[in-house]
């Protein structure tokens, strides 16, 4: 229940807010995600039309969303695991600073593309659980 509170937190303004309370915990991830590749592709959107102001509240967003992914990681339940996906977050963190000073779009495309993978990763997850275990809202 912690990583789902934390979720929660970290959502913050991501635009699909009406479900976060029914959610359950790989909802609540694949929610982040599609948030965080939302400001990524503003953030683009906005560093071509030379909209400083909103590149830099778009990549903002995408930020603090990672963190909040990065805050959420159970180091004892996710061993290596959780371990490879703190250095990833970490790694996009700082690649996200370098975009934001340097209004570099491939970075930003190499940062869309390595998020993107997770996310894809993440639709697969329901079905890994068994459906004897699926908690509530788990069911596909």
């Amino acid at each position: 229940m912690r990583a789902n509170q934390r979720a929660i937190q970290s959502y913050g303004d991501v635009k699909v807010t009406s479900g976060v309370s029914s959610a359950n915990n790989v909802q609540l991830i694949q929610m982040l995600f599609d948030g965080l590749l939302e400001s990524l592709v503003a953030a683009r959107g906005h560093i071509q039309h030379k909209n400083i102001t909103e590149k830099s509240k778009a990549i903002a967003r995408a930020s603090r969303i990672v963190i909040g992914l990065q805050g959420a990681l159970d180091f004892e339940k996710g061993g290596d695991l959780a371990s490879n996906l703190n250095e990833l977050y970490s790694y996009v963190t700082r690649r996200l600073f370098h975009v934001n000073a340097q209004n570099d779009l491939v970075v930003l495309d190499e940062i869309h593309g390595l998020m993107r993978e997770i996310r894809d990763a993440w639709e697969g997850v329901p079905s890994l659980v068994p459906a004897s275990t699926r908690p509530a809202g788990l069911m596909n």
